[in-house]
């Protein structure tokens, strides 16, 4: 029971899955920037929930902060150097 081309004429438009990165894209470098507290937050909680580095690698925060590195290397770290300071933090007692 195929659909007659009245019946698909009137279905929305969906927009097809497109590769990882072309999400980020479409954002601006000031959209990026202001979410950048948001991507740490994101990335702090993935540490602590003990997520692995693989996984946390598939994430949109660590995309984000990936593109932005390397739109503005010299304001801002890459991923792999706040993964290590984040788990550090983590990782270490209360004082």
């Amino acid at each position: 029971m195929g659909r007659d081309a009245s019946e698909t004429a009137r279905l929305p438009f969906l927009p097809i899955a497109t590769p990882r990165m072309s999400s980020a894209a479409k954002l601006t470098i000031g959209e990026l920037e202001a979410g950048y507290p948001s991507y740490c937050k994101a990335l702090r909680l993935l540490i602590r929930k003990g997520s692995s580095f693989e996984a946390i690698q598939r994430t949109v925060c660590w995309d984000r902060l990936s593109l932005l590195q390397k739109c503005l290397p010299s304001r801002y770290k890459s991923p792999d150097y706040l993964y290590a300071l984040l788990k550090r933090d983590v990782e270490q007692p209360a004082v």
